[in-house]
């Protein structure tokens, strides 16, 4: 068959057309509730919010298809089904369910209490007694690894047959705030300390073959960007460090230069290797390039090294690294997968520099490695396009 670009020339080939269209509309909406209920069960993603992200991808891959294909569709047709689905799902979503808070009861002879306490879209429910009504409920959380009194037990055991899950807090926590707190190695219920490999090899195969691609696209870009930062201020257009990365492994990563050019005796120290808000060395235009991110585009050379990945961990300076790991138990557990462009971290919480904040960052790192899989991928590419516009999180 041959693609019609503007329109069947025929009525058999309206109808077959027109068939395609809808057909194949079915499907992209069906994949579409999928990709939203999938990355929809991340913390602080409301489902209305991942309506437009989760159909566009999916009819995307459908008008892919069927090109590849050769098949006749009725653009039409296709773009009414994009958009209805879209109109619709949203006034579902925002009318039913987006102002809805999340009710958990919590019992009240737990220790941690005020622990989840600040969880935006969450109203907690002190349980004082085993007799206290749960109506209204969608969960309870409790922590099921302490003995409990044999009435609360019995108690937790009819919420359970009841229909009310029972979760456990810790992991309902880590859920909620997409942070998982390690405490000891063997607490991190991963089943194994590695990321599934079934995820991870075609994701390194999907990296390189996009980054070569994207590095022949946005070459024009790149010398643009290069020749600015060179009239902007004196020194190189690109700036390279020794950061560490996959197992532990040094290697040298590239970016747009954003800093007044210091001498290399300045570039080792500690001190050096932080960048703390409203820093004087940022110039006009490295301010620019790091609210919209553009100064971290050099590092599709990394990727096509199989150095790093579109997302993931950010790698840290080799300096920073090691004292991060002389104060923070586990912090080398990070290097577990391939430090990325943009990750979970970077969308959730921004830059940080002391060593309180890449604590919190931390505890992010290793939700995102918990979470390994396409969905939380897909996340972390909408939300870094939504940072790119706002700038929220840059240094």
């Amino acid at each position: 068959m041959r693609l019609a670009i503007v329109g069947p020339d025929s009525v058999g080939e309206g109808i077959t057309a027109t068939i395609n269209a809808m057909w194949g509309g079915g499907v992209a909406i069906l994949l579409g509730i999928l990709l939203i209920r999938n990355v929809g069960r991340y913390p602080g993603v409301e489902k209305a919010a991942s309506i437009i992200p989760g159909f566009s991808v999916s009819f995307g891959i459908l008008v892919v298809v069927l090109l590849m294909l050769r098949l006749d569709y009725s653009r039409w047709v296709l773009a009414g089904s994009y958009i209805s689905a879209i109109v619709i799902f949203y006034i579902g979503y925002s009318g039913v369910f987006g102002r809805k808070r999340l009710k958990v009861g919590v019992l009240a002879l737990e220790d941690h209490l005020d622990e989840p306490l600040d969880v935006a879209g969450v109203e907690w429910l002190t349980l004082c007694d085993p007799d206290h009504d749960v109506l209204g409920l969608e969960a309870v959380a409790v922590d099921l690894r302490r003995d409990l009194p044999i009435e609360w037990e019995r108690r937790i055991a009819d919420f359970a047959l009841a229909g009310v899950p029972v979760y456990q807090r810790k992991h309902l926590i880590e859920s909620l705030t997409g942070r998982v707190e390690l405490e000891h190695l063997s607490e991190t219920s991963f089943g194994t300390l590695s990321p599934p490999s079934a995820y991870m090899v075609p994701k390194h195969i999907v990296d390189f073959v996009t980054s070569v691609l994207a590095l022949v696209l946005l070459a024009p870009l790149l010398v643009i960007v290069a020749v600015l930062i060179r009239i902007d201020s004196p020194g190189p257009s690109i700036f390279s460090q020794q950061r560490v990365g996959f197992r532990g492994q040094p290697f040298t990563v590239y970016k747009f230069r954003t800093m007044r050019n210091r001498h290399e005796a300045d570039k080792g120290g500690l001190d050096a290797a932080i960048t703390r808000e409203n820093d004087d060395r940022i110039t006009r235009l490295g301010r620019f390039l790091r609210r919209t991110r553009i100064d971290e585009l050099p590092q599709i050379i990394n990727i096509v090294k199989r150095e790093m990945s579109w997302i993931g961990p950010r790698p840290e300076a080799a300096v920073l690294s090691s004292w991060y790991e002389s104060e923070i138990p586990f912090y080398r557990y990070r290097h577990i997968v391939r430090p990325g462009i943009t990750g979970w971290a970077q969308v959730m919480q921004g830059h940080v520099a002391d060593v309180e904040q890449v604590r919190s960052k931390l505890y992010y790192d290793f939700y995102y490695i918990k979470n390994y899989s396409l969905w939380i991928d897909i996340l972390i590419v909408v939300r870094t396009i939504k940072t790119m516009f706002s700038g929220n999180g840059a240094k």
